[in-house]
């Protein structure tokens, strides 16, 4: 009982962080419009350097969080994060002016970071022909929190842009006072390794854990550029569909939360019932063929009902990180697992502080007056082109993990 409460706070902890980045999206482009005073397509160039701003603090501080995670175990880390996330919200609900906006989302950035201690958790309690599809759930944590989190906050922003930020700062609260009384340690301690400040960020952790296997540097830079393809969602869906197809801010949410469930469904459920069928490098190479497909249909959708295939034509990429990922997290040892998902996440990180300026700005050029042409879904052809460049650094990696695993099982026999 205690273990499945342990494991719930740990999806609890990812839906809610994504839960309060999907409250934003559909009242951020309203609330810079109102808070900076100017018209949509310069709310998105401020969204893009929002965005880039958050991802710089988890550039930053994910592996120092993954590598603290390693020395004083999972449950100080995750604690600790979601108390100051959960403040944070609150802080932002309060924000007076774009300054306040700014600050917050800064902070959001650091604690959202504890996105790499909650992975090394779920690699600490499953085995290693299980974490694809358990690093699946925490990426159905992802996908609801698309469905919920757009939801409310299409409901509530209607209301008031302020009270989805205070809805998602109570959920993180008491998630908090939960995470005190269930959540238990799961790292012994005969497992844990000394921390070191040098060692505390994204190159110095890839050179350690190369020393392990080659295959991770491959998979890293295949979940960094995958990172920078899917961010598109985030950081421009929502504008490219009011300046494409004339969506309200409620359209948006209900369109962003089919996108959520769509994800969850692949991540939650598909890849348990085909992932041992399909396996990692088929199961990669559908996701991504998915998002093309989608990326095509934005690009030449001119009715409503043309968006919502494209939409159930994407979800098939909820195969794709799930997938990496697990086969990532094999290649290395049980004391190292922090290290590895904090390396993951801050190389992720950079990718989150290109994207959004690299698609808002595609946006702003190629819709609008004075657009070089009118493609508002240039931002998701984009995204298509540089998944197709994640594919290639998977299946390098993936043949390199499995010419390791041939020569050691040769070497012990």
């Amino acid at each position: 009982m205690q273990h499945r409460a342990s494991i719930g706070f740990v999806f609890a902890i990812v839906l809610i962080d994504m839960l309060g980045f999907g409250i934003v999206i559909p009242v951020l482009p309203g609330l810079i419009m109102h808070l900076a005073h100017v018209p949509i397509a310069t709310a998105a160039e401020y969204a893009g350097w929002l965005g880039a701003g958050y991802a710089a603090m988890q550039f930053v501080f994910a592996p120092i969080i993954g590598n603290l995670s390693d020395r004083f175990g999972r449950r100080p880390v995750l604690l600790a994060s979601i108390l100051a996330l959960g403040c944070d919200y609150l802080i932002q609900a309060l924000a007076p002016s774009m300054s306040w906006l700014v600050l917050g989302r800064i902070i959001a950035g650091i604690t959202g970071a504890s996105f790499s201690a909650a992975y090394a958790y779920i690699a600490d309690v499953t085995t290693p022909e299980k974490r694809a599809a358990s690093f699946g759930m925490m990426g159905m944590a992802f996908g609801i929190g698309f469905v919920v989190g757009p939801a409310i906050g299409g409901i509530l922003g209607a209301m008031n842009p302020r009270y989805p930020f205070a809805f998602a700062g109570a959920m993180a609260l008491a998630n908090f006072v939960f995470g005190l009384v269930f959540l238990r340690e799961s790292l012994p301690a005969d497992k844990r390794r000394p921390f070191d400040w040098r060692k505390a960020n994204a190159l110095a952790s890839l050179q350690a854990l190369r020393a392990q296997s080659g295959a991770v540097l491959w998979f890293v830079a295949a979940l960094g550029v995958w990172q920078l393809a899917h961010i598109v969602y985030p950081s421009t869906w929502s504008y490219m569909a009011i300046a494409a197809y004339g969506f309200s801010t409620k359209q948006v949410g209900f369109a962003l939360a089919v996108v959520g469930f769509s994800s969850a469904l692949v991540q939650g459920f598909g890849l348990r019932l085909l992932l041992p069928r399909l396996g990692e490098r088929r199961a990669v190479a559908l996701g991504i063929a998915g998002l093309c497909v989608a990326a095509v249909l934005y690009a030449v959708a001119h009715q409503p009902w043309q968006v919502w295939v494209a939409i159930v034509a994407g979800a098939a990429q909820g195969f794709v990180q799930p997938s990496i990922s697990g086969l990532n997290s094999r290649a290395v040892d049980a004391r190292s697992q922090g290290e590895l998902q904090g390396a993951v996440q801050s190389i992720g990180s950079i990718a989150a502080i290109v994207g959004p300026v690299l698609y808002t700005q595609a946006l702003a050029r190629f819709s609008g007056p004075g657009a070089i042409a009118q493609i508002p879904a240039m931002p998701m052809l984009i995204s298509a082109a540089i998944s197709l460049v994640a594919l290639g650094l998977f299946l390098k990696g993936a043949g390199l993990l499995a010419r390791e695993d041939q020569l050691s099982s040769s070497t012990s026999q």
